[in-house]
């Protein structure tokens, strides 16, 4: 029995910053910053669009999940408050905590969950409200960014669609790597009110040339597992679509698996790193333009802070 994607969306702001505008904000400071939208206005219009398209009402929904690192409040859990909005009453539903990774995280975890009869239908939603961590005067980060949400709809696979699904996903993480992205403010550790009055503690710090380096073995590598664990060489991905760090990470993983550009999916010129959302977000795109078809292979990889890293296969 295999888990088959039914349904894809995204929502993204309609603000656009252009790199005029990082010019003038370094060293500046802008109200849109603080306020602006939560992810829930990004996260229900996208699951809402992944609903509509897989044709299943909210009801029917018994498991979301929702990978963020910028949920609206600590607690409630923000897919509590998307379960409300399709109405799901009945579904169980968490957020779920691997920063980029959150998304290729939650694929594997609501899989696992249908696999085991624990769930029949879910709603798997990246999303991101980066621009509410990120420091606007720090030129090194500012620019990398950006908000959105991309979501899908997961069901056992019909009759007749044996074959058709998730093939693999594989999911690792490296503690001793914590240092290389993180944001110290706000939680237990350095506590809100101490995070304010050490203004930094509070935003996005990466070490960039080791994350570089760590990034680009490790997507190489989970990359590779997964096609193997599937039984499918690197010549049958219809596309590779890259968690959206930067185009050199991109480049870099490309090359080492034989992925050619024009079967590699890139969108981070126009939306920045939305991080857990990314993958999902260019899914979406790639879905809603006709660019997928049924047997096609997708292969999806991402890393984040943590370390974490992970992948998964799908053929459509």
């Amino acid at each position: 029995m295999t888990v088959r994607i039914t349904g894809t969306g995204r929502s993204v702001p309609e603000k656009v910053l252009t790199n005029a505008d990082f010019e003038r904000m370094v060293d500046t400071s802008d109200e849109w910053i603080t306020e602006g939208q939560a992810l829930s206005d990004f996260a229900i219009p996208a699951v809402e669009a992944a609903l509509e398209m897989a044709g299943v009402e909210g009801s029917e929904i018994d498991l979301v999940i929702c990978a963020t690192v910028t949920s609206d409040m600590d607690f409630p859990a923000t897919s509590t408050l998307i379960q409300n909005a399709i109405g799901a009453p009945a579904a169980a539903a968490f957020d779920l905590s691997a920063a980029c990774t959150g998304f290729v995280y939650g694929l594997g975890v609501a899989n696992s969950m249908i696999q085991t009869g624990a769930a029949t239908k879910a709603v798997v939603v990246g999303g991101e409200v980066l621009s509410k961590i990120v420091d606007y005067t720090e030129r090194s980060t500012s620019v990398l960014f950006g908000d959105g949400a991309g979501a899908v709809v997961l069901e056992k696979a019909g009759p007749g669609q044996d074959g058709h699904g998730l093939l693999s996903v594989a999911l690792y993480s490296d503690g001793s790597l914590a240092n290389l992205i993180s944001r110290p403010g706000g939680g237990s550790r350095h506590p809100i009110n101490k995070a304010q009055e050490n203004g930094h503690l509070g935003y996005i710090q990466m070490l960039g040339n080791e994350t570089f380096k760590v990034a680009v073995r490790s997507l190489a590598e989970v990359s590779r597992e997964t096609l193997e664990q599937s039984g499918i060489d690197p010549e049958e991905v219809r596309w590779f679509i890259p968690h959206q760090a930067n185009l050199r990470i991109i480049n870099a993983v490309g090359q080492r698996l034989a992925i050619p550009d024009d079967r590699t999916y890139v969108n981070v010129e126009r939306y920045g790193n939305t991080s857990a959302a990314s993958i999902p977000i260019a899914l979406d795109e790639l879905v809603r333009d006709g660019k997928v078809e049924e047997g096609d292979v997708v292969l999806m990889a991402a890393f984040g802070s943590g370390l974490t890293w992970g992948a998964s296969v799908v053929r459509w």
